[in-house]
């Protein structure tokens, strides 16, 4: 929650029925993100009469992703449900996803915006195109207009809470890891109140991160570029020599073209290998395990399977 004062009553109002309804014993955490509004204290209200509402107060706003965070972290649940505040995700559907991941014995269930025309059209299209993006980087797991309302079991989120990342993008972290999932799909709805808190420039951050924290590719453009340079510059050569040949240069043009070619094409390819060496010490840094073991033979006992008694012969 971030300046959501306007739409508090209307998501407890939709969220709490929808809870009571499933008759498990269950908490909600609120992450106020450094609100400068009424938030906290409309939550403090509401937890007069609401026991398993539960608030955390971060004390500035540190952003979308690391108010997830904090919320991952201090949950205590078996299962864990991501939700904004501006009820555009419809609390109605946690219901839908503890039942699929319940019955499919799934770690991960997806919340998938089928219908998103209440969004704008550049909204549309510029979520389109970073999915598309993104699923390049990522790969074919990432599921295609799925945000960050979702449900994640205990064993995902102890995952999570083991990656060194300071902020890490959850939307494509968690289906990189490659637990078992499914999703449920929904209609996008409009805001409930209040404006949106995600305007162009937190996009354009949102996709800077998500390709900087999966992708090394930024730092191998001049690599690529070097390479490309230095194919050029060879076709580039030959022109300056035949036109030198043919006496149609001033003297002296010939060999400063050729050693400006050839000087920018291995400086860039010099940076590319130094691209390289700082990609590799960047995935170090992030520390993040070569792999996730489901489950090991060893630890887990075989199932003990009666053996087959040979039917009795008469002489």
């Amino acid at each position: 929650m971030y300046n959501e004062e306007a739409v508090i009553p209307a998501l407890v109002a939709r969220l709490r029925p929808v809870l009571d309804s499933l008759d498990v014993g269950y908490e909600v955490i609120a992450v106020d993100d450094g609100s400068a509004d009424a938030t906290a204290g409309l939550v403090e209200r509401h937890r007069a009469e609401w026991p398993e509402l539960r608030l955390i107060r971060l004390r500035r706003n540190s952003g979308h992703q690391a108010a997830l965070t904090a919320g991952l972290h201090r949950s205590f649940g078996e299962w864990v449900v991501s939700i904004d505040a501006d009820l555009q995700d419809p609390p109605e559907t946690i219901r839908e996803m503890l039942r699929v991941a319940v019955e499919q014995n799934l770690d991960v269930v997806y919340g998938v915006r089928g219908d998103r025309t209440t969004d704008t059209v550049f909204k549309r299209n510029t979520a389109g195109l970073y999915y598309r993006l993104m699923r390049r980087i990522v790969g074919p797991d990432l599921p295609s207009q799925a945000g960050d309302f979702r449900l994640v079991s205990r064993a995902v989120v102890d995952v999570l809470r083991r990656m060194p990342e300071r902020v890490p993008v959850y939307r494509l972290l968690i289906p990189s890891l490659g637990f078992s999932s499914g999703a449920v799909a929904y209609t996008r709805e409009r805001r409930a109140a209040g404006e949106t808190k995600y305007p162009l420039r937190k996009m354009v951050a949102l996709a800077w991160d998500s390709t900087a924290d999966f992708t090394a590719a930024p730092l191998r453009l001049a690599t690529w570029l070097g390479m490309a340079a230095f194919a050029a510059s060879l076709v580039a050569m030959v022109f300056g020599l035949v036109v030198w040949a043919n006496g149609t240069v001033i003297p002296g043009w010939t060999s400063l073209f050729l050693a400006v070619l050839l000087f920018a094409a291995v400086q860039l390819i010099c940076l590319g290998l130094l691209g390289e060496y700082v990609a590799r010490i960047y995935r170090t840094l992030q520390s993040r395990p070569a792999f996730h073991i489901g489950s090991d033979s060893a630890e887990t006992p075989a199932p003990v399977v009666p053996a087959q008694r040979t039917p009795a012969t008469t002489p």
